[in-house]
């Protein structure tokens, strides 16, 4: 199985840009792990919030595939512990999928169609991260998940 993360906008930040990197490396020793930033809507500024996450939407579907299993990243999703989200990407692996696709969306979340396509959609928190800031969290938690899947000392209980 192939995992990859999908994220609207680069980051500025290179702390955050650097943590991100050094994970996704880490992942590579378990996983193939694919990490594309889509480009920000141009002129966004110009448009409500409505329309910029359909065209955010819009790139987004325009990268997934028919047989992709889809994960939002999403305040509204299902929170796991640890432990739950390393049982959760076990049983994704065990189905014989090609491709597990998790998405970053932008500031205004995901459009209706992005909605629509998703299998799934995960919480990191009930609290709310930035859209930059949920990518090292994220690839943190995935790298974390495969190192407790190998029963590696790295999770602590």
């Amino acid at each position: 199985m192939q995992i990859k993360l999908l994220a609207i906008g680069k980051t500025d930040h290179s702390a955050i840009k650097q943590l991100t990197e050094e994970y996704a490396a880490r992942l590579g020793h378990y996983v193939k792990f694919d990490f594309e930033v889509l480009p920000d809507i141009k002129k966004s500024k110009n448009f409500n919030d409505m329309v910029q996450k359909e065209k955010e939407g819009e790139l987004i579907l325009k990268k997934i595939h028919p047989s992709d299993d889809l994960i939002l990243l999403d305040e509204r999703g299902e929170a796991f512990s640890s432990l739950e989200f390393s049982s959760f990407i076990q049983k994704k692996m065990n189905t014989g999928l090609k491709q597990l696709v998790f998405i970053i969306g932008g500031p205004y979340g995901f459009s209706e169609a992005v909605y629509q396509r998703a299998n799934n959609k995960i919480s990191l928190s009930k609290m709310t991260f930035s859209h930059q800031m949920v990518r090292v969290f994220f690839v943190e938690q995935l790298y974390r998940a495969f190192t407790i899947l190998k029963n590696e000392p790295y999770h602590h209980q």
